[in-house]
């Protein structure tokens, strides 16, 4: 299981997410991932990557959110192939806070739009603006959804847990959620078809005339540090960088306080 296969990151994405690996005596175990049988297309692409035999069944239940849902289950029994996604980071049993993006070389963007097809959303807000967002219990995964969009689109999210349920809940909207969108779900990508179709809908979006634009954070440069150094004195710096004096003053702080690394 080759994560720089873009098909292969997307998988593990998704499983690590949604798929529950259970242990059992002598070796014996398996791994599942049961999702509504609309999306049951997903898990028959599983199966065709998966040199290995496996299986798909159908049940349907009560559920707390539904009187008859009917589901789609991949089963997969093999130790070898258990092993291999035990060993890139898939953990048996509970999983939700201990789970991590993989520490070997990976496809991000295909890894990262497994994990938002399995637990995120991605559309239009009740206002109608384009959204990407994520719920996950895993500090590591919200950090680095954080950390890799905030390449995409510019915008950054800290995350932070709720503290009615212990959730982080992250979202990108408006062009950022455009962008990421775009990023993640690019043509031909493996992918649930309902997310795909979601996806291309935020093209449409522009920004109406009255609304004003978010106010984006403008970032520091390497050569903006070593001027602020140099003249150490924030409101000189202010001056030649054309930013605020607070904003120098802070920085200069960080810098010199060792809570920011010095430039290059």
């Amino acid at each position: 299981m080759d994560l720089e296969v873009p098909e292969y990151a997307y998988m593990f994405g998704f499983l690590q997410m949604d798929g529950h690996m259970a242990a059992g005596t002598r070796q014996r175990g398996q791994l599942t991932a049961e999702i509504s049988i609309r999306d049951i297309e997903i898990l028959r692409k599983f199966q065709q990557l998966t040199p290995y035999y496996s299986s798909i069944t159908e049940r349907v239940r009560t559920t707390n959110f539904a009187a008859s849902h009917h589901s789609a289950t991949w089963t997969l029994c093999s130790l070898e192939a258990r092993t291999t996604l035990n060993e890139l980071g898939l953990p048996y049993g509970r999983k939700s806070k201990k789970i991590t993006p993989p520490r070997v070389p990976f496809s991000r963007r295909d890894y990262l739009r497994g994990v938002i097809d399995a637990d995120g959303s991605i559309g239009y807000t009740s206002r109608g603006f384009p959204f990407v967002s994520l719920t996950t219990q895993s500090t590591a995964i919200a950090a680095y959804l954080c950390f890799y969009a905030r390449k995409i689109t510019e915008v950054q999210r800290i995350p932070k847990r709720n503290t009615r349920d212990g959730l982080y809940n992250i979202m990108f909207a408006m062009e950022a959620g455009q962008k990421l969108g775009a990023h993640l779900y690019y043509p031909g990508c493996l992918a649930l078809d309902r997310k795909q179709a979601a996806a291309d809908s935020l093209a449409a979006w522009t920004r109406p005339a009255d609304m004003k634009a978010a106010y984006t954070a403008r970032r520091w440069k390497d050569w903006e540090d070593r001027a602020l150094l140099r003249h150490n004195d924030a409101a000189s710096a202010a001056e030649e960088l054309g930013r605020t004096k607070n904003s120098c003053y802070l920085r200069l702080w960080r810098l010199r306080s060792g809570k920011l690394p010095m430039p290059g």
